[in-house]
């Protein structure tokens, strides 16, 4: 390894671990959704595909860090049923000392059915998530770097304290679970943290729970991270806001996992204490790699592989 290239971090990956079904519809919700009659609203769409995935924030996460050659420890709580995804992530050497098992109760299960215009609906099921709080970051040793993903509401409220208690720097990304919180609770969570990490519609929804400006909420961390899809992404840093360009992928397969894809490229770049132009391109980067491969984990993911399509696409080395 390049003497320029640190070790990586040992990275707590806090988040969901679920199993999710996708199923594709070969139209668009637009022709079968009528806006005057959604509050008498009975639908059924013809599936044409149907597949079953391991996914989850967390392990999404730790799939695409481990790929770069990080080293992410996943903190999540699984069912009866999730024996199944710790022993994938022993086959992946993806560390699961924070995993632990809810007797009694189901994994995480998410129901996603994705249009031709890679619009979602999405049903799910917390299960064994609403009890992540019963696990501690600091059970988990010799960790440098964290990521507090969307995960059950009392256990994100945990790890950030604890994460903020420990001095360990971290990601706050409240995804999907950001309605969960009240204005002031929110405030609080991302002033317990370095980073944070939206995408647009969650960064409007995040200022208007707080009442503060995309401005003022960036002013509050190092690093405000804003993902706006083909548009590429935005990172407020220091007064300033870096544009970050959108990748082309090889092909518009499935969005799914794509956000979690782009956190991976970013806590590998601040593990590396890379700057933020080169740390943007990478998760832009992974964003478009996981785009053109169905579900959350089934891209092919690889240093070289990623090294030479970066160079490909910026001009530049990465490693």
């Amino acid at each position: 390894m390049p003497d320029f290239v640190r070790s990586a971090p040992r990275t707590l990956i806090c988040g969901s671990l679920a199993l999710d079904t996708i199923m594709v519809f070969p139209d668009r919700f637009a022709r079968h959704i009528l806006p005057s009659e959604t509050h008498v609203l009975s639908v059924s769409f013809q599936i044409r595909e149907m597949r079953r995935e391991w996914g989850g924030c967390a392990g999404n996460i730790a799939y695409n860090l481990k790929g770069l050659g990080g080293e992410p420890v996943v903190m999540a709580t699984v069912g009866d049923d999730g024996v199944g995804y710790v022993e994938r992530l022993a086959a992946q050497d993806v560390a699961a000392d924070g995993v632990r098992v809810i007797p009694g109760t189901y994994t995480a299960q998410a129901f996603i059915i994705t249009d031709l215009d890679d619009n979602q609906i999405t049903a799910f099921h917390p299960g064994a998530m609403n009890e992540s709080h019963r696990n501690r970051v600091g059970d988990v040793a010799d960790i440098a770097l964290g990521i507090v993903a969307p995960d059950g509401r009392e256990g994100m409220r945990s790890h950030v304290r604890e994460f903020a208690a420990a001095h360990v720097p971290f990601i706050f990304d409240p995804g999907q679970g950001l309605p969960l919180f009240s204005g002031a609770e929110l405030i609080e969570m991302v002033d317990c943290a370095e980073y944070v990490a939206v995408n647009d519609y969650e960064a409007r929804l995040l200022a208007e729970r707080t009442g503060l400006s995309i401005e003022a909420i960036a002013a509050r961390v190092d690093a405000l991270i804003v993902t706006r899809g083909g548009e590429g992404s935005r990172v407020y840093t220091d007064g300033a806001v870096l544009e970050i360009p959108a990748v082309k992928p090889a092909a518009l397969v499935d969005p799914t996992g794509c956000g979690d894809a782009y956190r991976a490229g970013l806590l590998y770049g601040i593990g590396q204490g890379w700057d933020w132009e080169r740390t943007g391109r990478l998760a832009s980067l992974l964003g478009s790699m996981k785009i053109a491969s169905r579900g959350g984990q089934n891209h092919a993911l690889g240093r070289d592989a990623v090294a030479a399509l970066y160079r490909e696409r910026f001009g530049q080395s990465l490693f």
